[in-house]
């Protein structure tokens, strides 16, 4: 699932605290954020029509809950970074942050046990 960048917004509002209406999510915003109420509205029934919220009416007020979670999202996220940007392989990326930010060294050797547990899992398969 896509979501826009102020989709992002509205769900990391949601993640922290749900289910919400609309005006706690706008207060769970960040605070240089001057949204209109309509927009948050407006975000949010467009993340019910992505599936990625659901709605629930008590009295007159709408309340939304995420049907995903962040983890999944960002999964999501980065699975489309990957074949966007680089042709669909986590190598790339690998290499283009590994070029960009240095590793230290214990970051080193958990990224070397982590490319070492998945050389394994992939034998064992």
């Amino acid at each position: 699932m896509k979501l826009s960048e102020a989709e992002w917004i509205v769900m990391q509002a949601l993640w922290k605290q749900s289910p919400a209406n609309v005006r706690e999510v706008m207060q769970s915003l960040p605070e240089d954020n001057d949204w209109a109420y309509s927009t948050v509205k407006t975000l949010l029934t467009r993340l019910a029509e992505k599936a990625a919220v659901a709605v629930s009416k008590q009295a007159n007020t709408s309340y939304f809950k995420p049907l995903i979670t962040q983890p999944e999202a960002q999964r999501s996220e980065i699975h489309h970074l990957i074949n966007r940007v680089f042709d669909g392989t986590v190598g790339g990326l690998v290499q283009h942050l590994l070029n960009k930010e240095p590793l230290s060294k214990v970051q080193q050797q958990e990224l070397m046990a982590l490319l070492e547990a998945e050389q394994q899992d992939n034998t064992n398969d």
